[in-house]
């Protein structure tokens, strides 16, 4: 590794270390996943367990944020509708990561009749607002948790495509890849091992940003009904239940709200703390 490389890695690690929105974001992130991840033995009850002596119930010691108009716990639906709706949102965005990276990387290095065919289809789905093309997923493919993944996947590839593709037609003409390319590289090395890293950041903090809007997808599907199925506890579907009741028993949506909220909160100031440390246009940091 080269000094100036070495210098530059080390001025990313300070910025990173710096940076408040970064050092918030990334504990909100964290313990909502640790939360996630360990609510089978959080949860005090089971998320289906129906009590009928005990519907709509406000927060008790029993039951510390109440029960919804089934009697079920809405602790317990909250830790697990947080495991289904951020698995959901981030495997949603890893997907449209992984496909919408592969494209915009194949238009932007090789150009031509790939890159106009390519851009064509980024370009259609982009003419749709992103719970548009969502909806009209659903309604092809039904509403599941694996199909609700797919959907908000789908809207999120052409942000990362067009994204891809545009920094890989900067970096294809940079002279590290025409030196990797003397010396006998073939494409798909000076593609994934030359380029991509090279262009990883943006994709990264874009990503980061994404799954903040994703989640709010994955509620609003739900929220509407074409998204997890009941009785899944998701939290978009816990706000929807509670509508009807908001007047008398607001504690079953707005607890669910208040936790869409903190997630989106949590990835958008990860992404927005990412962008200040690894792009160095952003040398103060807040």
């Amino acid at each position: 590794m080269s000094l100036a490389a070495l210098r530059g890695r080390t001025r990313r690690s300070v910025r990173m270390m710096r940076s408040w929105p970064l050092r918030a974001g990334g504990a909100i992130v964290a313990g909502l996943l640790l939360v996630a991840a360990t609510a089978p033995l959080l949860a005090p009850y089971d998320p289906s367990a129906q009590d009928v002596f005990s519907h709509s119930q406000p927060p008790t010691f029993a039951h510390w944020l109440g029960t919804d108009r089934l009697g079920r716990d809405t602790l317990s639906r909250m830790l697990y509708g947080g495991r289904v709706s951020l698995t959901v949102s981030v495997g949603a965005v890893f997907f449209g990561l992984a496909t919408g990276v592969a494209a915009g990387l194949i238009a932007g290095f090789f150009g031509g009749f790939l890159d106009a065919a390519i851009m064509r289809l980024v370009d259609v789905l982009l003419a749709f607002p992103i719970y548009l093309l969502a909806i009209f997923v659903i309604a092809i493919l039904g509403p599941s948790p694996v199909n609700t993944l797919l959907a908000i996947g789908v809207a999120s590839f052409p942000r990362f495509a067009r994204l891809v593709r545009g920094d890989t037609r900067v970096q294809r003409e940079a002279s590290y890849v025409e030196a990797a390319r003397g010396i006998g590289a073939g494409d798909l090395r000076l593609m994934f091992v030359h380029v991509l890293p090279n262009i990883l950041a943006p994709v990264i903090v874009t990503g980061s940003l994404l799954i903040g809007s994703a989640i709010l997808v994955e509620a609003s599907l739900s929220f509407l009904g074409l998204g997890l199925p009941p009785p899944t506890p998701a939290w978009g579907l816990m706000v929807s239940d509670g509508l009807v009741s908001i007047l008398s028993a607001p504690w079953i949506s707005i607890f669910p709200g208040l936790a869409i909220t903190l997630a989106v909160l949590g990835f958008n100031m990860l992404g927005d703390g990412l962008r200040d440390a690894l792009d160095p246009r952003f040398g103060d940091v807040r």
